[in-house]
């Protein structure tokens, strides 16, 4: 194989993780070890600001910086939620891709490595085909990020062990905070996480249960189908016997037909689906009214996301490990894969890295299998805890500054722009 010569753009899209840094840390690191590689650079905000021509010169950086990465949340790099649109928009997608060559020609960019997740790596195995297409020499390689752990061909995502670590210890917190002002009277929290159509964050928090009686008592994911009377039974039936019932919910919960009973359809993300911002509200309406019994909710927000100071420890090794394959596997020739992380064993827990085809992982989701939750399907089964549980494992010594974490950031130097102007 002969050596392809050029700069590698690295750059982040959709919600950040507290280890998609990590991953970035693990490109830049490894893309410097390669002669092939000249400049290092990395797209601000995404594609978007690929579009844009908002570069940055990775190489400026300090290695202290770099290694700080590791443990700073969000995205370094900024991030977006931008959809090449070949259906929806044909003709402004056709606009994008030949922009985002023209600024690759521009700037010799001949490794593209794009961290994301599912509609991210549907951008990136669009430009590996049209890269073919035009016969333009590049290399694409997708790295898997998202806490919702739904893309395919992966066994999990980097950022997801460290979003269950938090939630099932902030579970853990609430549950005895809850247990502790228990009375005859009866009460119930209702505890709303990320996860719009697959429920792993929800059912992670499962973790927290280490006797029989721990909070949560009831985790409900979006698939299963939510109906009431069960539900409304098994919260009676848990207060009879404790006092308090934790409940957790993912945001996308559904009901029988389908309906995400947390969106609100008069407001649109990105992507055109409906905002969630209820589901916890809704439930805790539903026991108030038909058991009334006090009810207090809580949403971790973005928090869940963006705690870093309590991530696992294997989530950033991996996460890192994931940024070094990518460029490997593209200096090695390798084009239009997403790199994957495979399971070796439980225990001990044993891992590597793999290839997975974009085009079989591009607006794909990955959901719980059903005999991983309960018959009554309100807890995982042993079956999820073996999978779950050693992702969570390792603590972190974080440096600090006046007693808080210190974090990394970018000098962000800028590639002069070599284009006119993009016409949006």
């Amino acid at each position: 194989m002969t050596d392809l010569q050029g700069n590698l753009l690295v750059a982040q899209s959709g919600g950040p993780t507290a280890v998609i840094n990590a991953s970035v840390a693990g490109v830049i690191q490894e893309a410097g070890r390669h002669e092939c590689i000249g400049e290092i650079y990395g797209g601000l905000n995404g594609i978007l600001g690929i579009l844009n021509e908002d570069i940055i010169d990775l190489n400026e950086e300090k290695s202290g910086t770099i290694q700080r990465l590791r443990h700073t949340p969000g995205a370094a790099l900024g991030t977006v939620r931008y959809k090449v649109d070949f259906k929806g928009r044909p003709e402004k997608a056709a606009q994008d891709i030949q922009r985002l060559f023209e600024v690759f020609a521009a700037h010799d960019i001949r490794y593209f490595i794009y961290a994301g997740g599912n509609d991210s790596q549907d951008t990136a195995h669009k430009i590996h085909e049209e890269a073919v297409r035009r016969g333009y020499p590049l290399r694409v390689i997708g790295v898997p990020k998202t806490i919702d752990n739904d893309l395919p061909l992966t066994d999990h995502c980097p950022g997801y062990g460290s979003v269950i670590k938090y939630n099932a210890a902030t579970v853990m917190e609430i549950g005895t905070d809850v247990g502790s002002m228990a009375t005859e009277e009866g009460s119930c929290c209702v505890v709303e996480v990320m996860g719009r159509g697959a429920g792993w964050i929800a059912a992670g928090t499962a973790l927290a249960r280490r006797k029989t009686d721990d909070p949560p008592h009831i985790t409900l994911v979006p698939e299963i189908p939510f109906v009431e009377g069960p539900f409304l039974e098994k919260v009676r039936e848990v207060v009879g016997r404790l006092r308090c019932c934790c409940v957790v919910v993912g945001e996308g919960l559904k009901d029988s037909s389908g309906e995400e009973i947390g969106a609100d359809k008069t407001r649109l993300d990105a992507f055109g689906h409906p905002v969630l911002s209820g589901a916890a509200d809704r439930l805790a309406d539903l026991i108030q009214a038909r058991l009334g019994l006090k009810t207090r909710t809580v949403k971790l927000g973005y928090a869940q996301r963006a705690a870093a100071h309590f991530a696992s420890a294997t989530d950033i090794e991996e996460a890192f490990a994931t940024g070094v394959a990518a460029v490997k596997a593209a200096v090695e020739g390798q084009s239009g894969f997403m790199v994957t992380l495979v399971r070796q064993s439980d225990e001990p827990y044993r891992w590597t890295t793999g290839l997975a085809p974009l085009g079989e992982i591009a607006n794909q989701e990955h959901f719980i299998p059903r005999d991983w939750m309960s018959e009554d399907g309100f807890l995982p089964n042993e079956r999820f805890r073996a999978y779950a549980k050693p992702l969570i494992q390792g603590e972190l010594r974080l440096p600090t500054e006046d007693g808080l974490p210190l974090m990394g950031a970018l000098s962000k130097v800028r590639v002069e722009k070599k284009l006119p102007p993009r016409v949006a």
